[in-house]
């Protein structure tokens, strides 16, 4: 059973980086839904999380901030305005960045990668706590509805996740995906 703690609980912060510097997968309140959670630079734990979600294939992850967002572009300068402005809230953007920020197992077609700064307290602090980029992707199995109750998250994924961070039930839906490509933007989702 994964071991459940308050977004604002006293050290939560701590568990969760020792959970995902240890490989482990953690699943987190973000402004829309739950979303799963490994570091992004972790082979190991990305296969994990590709089997708990059957599927393979790119992956978004937290940002920090803007300028982290900024530094990890791989555009022209006089593009990245453009993109920063679209990003933040319940927006998913799929940018081209530069190798080495995550696996490679999460990246897209064009070396693109889907980033978002969700508004909400526990992404901002382990997003500009752990040393590395952490996944976001909904939490549910690959064509299953996403779940938004922290009780059927554990029931359904009791044996294969670590840490459950709770902020009570979410009932959202997954973020607006804009794809940057070609210097133009398309609305995928």
């Amino acid at each position: 059973m994964p071991d459940k703690i308050h977004w604002n609980a006293k050290g939560v912060i701590k568990t969760v980086c020792k959970v995902l510097s240890s490989g482990g997968i953690i699943v987190y309140p973000t402004d829309t839904l739950y979303g799963f959670g490994c570091d992004a630079k972790n082979e190991i734990a990305i296969q994990k999380l590709n089997k708990i979600k059957n599927r393979r294939g790119p992956i978004s992850v937290l940002a920090p901030s803007k300028e982290s967002v900024s530094d990890w572009l791989s555009i022209p300068q006089k593009y990245k305005n453009e993109v920063l402005e679209k990003i933040g809230g319940p927006r998913t953007v799929i940018v081209p960045i530069k190798t080495g920020i995550v696996s490679k197992n999460i990246i897209a077609n064009n070396n693109t990668l889907g980033i978002r700064i969700p508004d909400h307290p526990f992404c901002h602090k382990i997003s500009n706590t752990y040393e590395n980029p952490i996944t976001t992707t909904s939490v549910n199995r690959t064509g299953q509805e996403p779940l938004f109750d922290p009780d059927l998250i554990e029931h359904e994924f009791h044996n294969e996740i670590e840490l459950i961070i709770e902020d009570g039930i979410i009932k959202g839906i997954g973020s607006s995906i804009l794809f940057f490509e070609e210097f133009k933007w398309k609305v995928l989702r």
